[in-house]
């Protein structure tokens, strides 16, 4: 026979104050995982979804980042003739050819001035016309400034393409159109699939995000995990009547140590509960980092999904357990004669 969950319910209620002071410090920790892993995962989202399988990019070959990359205009414009490169029904343009215009992408409006429509942003030495802004679902395109490659060269790379990205006509060949490229003496090059480079991209510092996630909280949960012990030793101590009563009645030991281990659980995910609910408004915040392949500046938005609420609450689970475990192995251990003599 177990002892009812009904009966650590009743005991937190007649603890008020322990009870939420031990869940408050859980709240803090767990608040503090989820929103680091909460921007861990937006920044590799925002990545992941800037490539498409159907989409090829091509770099110098050996160069693991754009930035490190040199493609020739000779080579794009060999790359450019292939068979296996789509193009639109009007092969048009979003830009006027021979105009220093540009395209703002939606997040970076609100961080940078004269970013607006019809206003005038100088860099390189010269003025550019924001003449549109664009989405791109939510990935790092929209930390970008886009402009026609003649107007743009001339001022950063000159007659140098960092990378080359086309569309596939058919995205399943990806293997051959790698091969055939990359085969080709002309060119020196090394072919991608855009979503997976860009994915691949975002693995150091999402582990990184990830590492320093798990070892502020790590820290923050060491306290946490002894203000859960102090409270359930004094559980403990206050409550050795009932605990020896518990024991002559037939519970055995092992059901007074699962129930003061579910009691301490419960402090728990109360704490971790109102951490995740603490962590809901920090979603779709928008923030930035530097991605450290290419060195430029990516805007992002928190990412709080369920998943990570569901391992907050795993988190402040296990703090419980660890927490309660001594204590509650205290409590099936207690000397039943000498308790009720004291009693």
């Amino acid at each position: 026979m177990k002892i009812p969950i009904v009966y650590n319910l009743r005991s937190l209620k007649e603890r008020p104050v322990s009870t939420l002071t031990t869940a408050a410090g859980m709240s803090l920790v767990v608040a503090v995982f989820v929103a680091m892993m909460a921007l861990a995962s937006g920044f590799r989202a925002a990545l992941v979804k800037s490539g498409s399988p159907e989409n090829a990019l091509v770099l110098r070959k050996g160069a693991n980042a754009e930035m490190y990359s040199g493609i020739t205009r000779s080579t794009a414009s060999t790359i450019a003739g292939m068979p296996f490169v789509a193009r639109g029904a009007d092969n048009g343009r979003e830009l006027r050819p021979g105009a220093s215009e540009i395209l703002v992408g939606v997040k970076i409006i609100d961080r940078f001035a004269n970013t607006g429509l019809g206003e005038t942003l100088s860099f390189g030495g010269r003025d550019w016309t924001v003449v549109g802004h664009f989405a791109a679902d939510g990935s790092a395109f929209e930390s970008e400034i886009w402009a026609e490659n003649e107007q743009v060269m001339p001022v950063f790379r000159g007659e140098v393409f960092q990378s080359v990205t086309f569309r596939m006509t058919d995205p399943s060949s990806f293997d051959g159109i790698k091969q055939t490229l990359e085969d080709d003496p002309r060119l020196y090059v090394d072919v991608f699939r855009e979503n997976e480079f860009y994915e691949n991209q975002s693995v150091i510092l999402t582990q990184i995000l990830n590492f320093i996630a798990i070892f502020i909280a790590g820290v923050m949960a060491i306290g946490a995990v002894f203000g859960a012990i102090n409270t359930m030793y004094a559980a403990v101590s206050s409550r050795a009547p009932e605990i020896a009563v518990l024991l002559t009645l037939g519970f055995k030991p092992g059901h007074v140590r699962s129930s003061f281990l579910i009691e301490s659980v419960l402090i728990a995910l109360l704490g971790g509960v109102v951490g995740c609910v603490l962590t809901l408004p920090i979603n779709g915040l928008v923030t930035s980092t530097t991605n450290l392949e290419s060195l430029s500046e990516v805007a992002f938005a928190f990412r709080v999904t369920p998943s990570l609420l569901v391992n907050g609450l795993v988190f402040a689970a296990v703090m419980g357990l660890v927490g309660g475990f001594f204590p509650a192995l205290r409590a099936s251990r207690q000397p039943v004669i000498v308790t009720l003599r004291e009693a």
